[in-house]
């Protein structure tokens, strides 16, 4: 690992909640959080594309397009990756062929959005509300995944596929599909929270992460401040460090009603780990201090 991977965050986790809601796109204010990222040091803001709301995300419009494409040439924070959280609703595996009929359209146009911001990574979870309930299912996603490979592999965009199965049976569903664009969004904090072992899924489908969520979450249980759960950072971090990823790390942490505090306090705490562990060499753009020097 060349030790330049950009850091990033989940939108929405530098401005105060929209609506109660835990993680979503803020509608209105999406704008202000560029330059609070900018001022911290971040690289990059990982977009959400949710299902409620959706006529409003600038995602959905030329007009949307240009303006994050403005902003991130203001800032220098860019938008490399975006959490479609939409297909969580609405997921593209789901039971009814005229609602996965309208989430494979869903699909396809969010491939052509993201293309014009040079969009890297899509990632589709298959979590909670759309984890896989058989194999049947399963073998619904990769056959409509397959239908939107071939614009994928036009754009250069990755479908980076989030799932809660174990290494084993999650290596053996990406061997499904013929094409490098079909990667792996890793959670640290859902891995954590499932029981993985971080050094069988890298030894699974390490070649295959493009995109990697760092929170922290109790065995079984819910997230929590980095430092503070089950996630074994120092272990998937080494582990990690000794494979090619060259993907951003995209903090998806614990967050509370205002989002910026706890966040920079997390993020101070996390900079020292992934510097201890070798993923991070040169702390110098960094803005943030707390308690003295980095």
């Amino acid at each position: 690992m060349p030790g330049l991977n950009q850091i990033g965050v989940m939108q929405g986790r530098l401005l105060p909640k929209y609506r109660n809601r835990y993680q979503a796109h803020p509608v209105g204010y999406w704008q202000n959080e560029f330059d609070t990222a900018k001022s911290i040091g971040l690289d990059l803001i990982e977009f959400i594309f949710d299902y409620n709301d959706v006529d409003k995300n600038p995602l959905m419009s030329e007009s949307g397009i240009d303006e994050i494409l403005t902003v991130t040439d203001q800032t220098g924070v860019d938008v490399k990756s975006i959490c479609a959280d939409y297909f969580m609703e609405a997921p593209l595996h789901g039971s009814s062929k005229q609602a996965s009929k309208q989430s494979l359209a869903a699909l396809k146009d969010l491939i052509f959005k993201a293309s014009r911001l040079n969009v890297k990574d899509i990632v589709i979870p298959c979590v909670d509300k759309s984890s896989f309930k058989s194999e049947k299912q399963k073998d619904s996603l990769v056959k409509i995944i397959s239908e939107v490979l071939e614009i994928a592999e036009k754009f250069k965009v990755n479908i980076a596929l989030e799932t809660d199965l174990a290494p084993g049976p999650f290596h053996d569903l990406l061997e499904r599909f013929d094409s490098p664009r079909i990667t792996v969004n890793y959670d640290t904090g859902n891995s954590a929270a499932l029981g993985f072992d971080p050094e069988e899924e890298v030894a699974a489908y390490g070649d295959r992460i493009s995109d990697i969520h760092i929170k922290d979450r109790l065995l079984s249980g819910e997230s929590v401040v980095l430092g503070v759960g089950n996630t074994d950072l120092d272990t998937f971090f080494s582990t990690l460090e000794k494979t090619d990823y060259n993907g951003p790390f995209i903090i998806q942490a614990y967050r509370d009603d205002e989002g910026v505090d706890v966040f920079k306090q997390q993020f101070y705490w996390l900079l020292n780990v992934m510097k201890n562990c070798g993923i991070i060499k040169n702390m110098e753009k960094f803005k943030f201090r707390e308690g003295g020097a980095v």
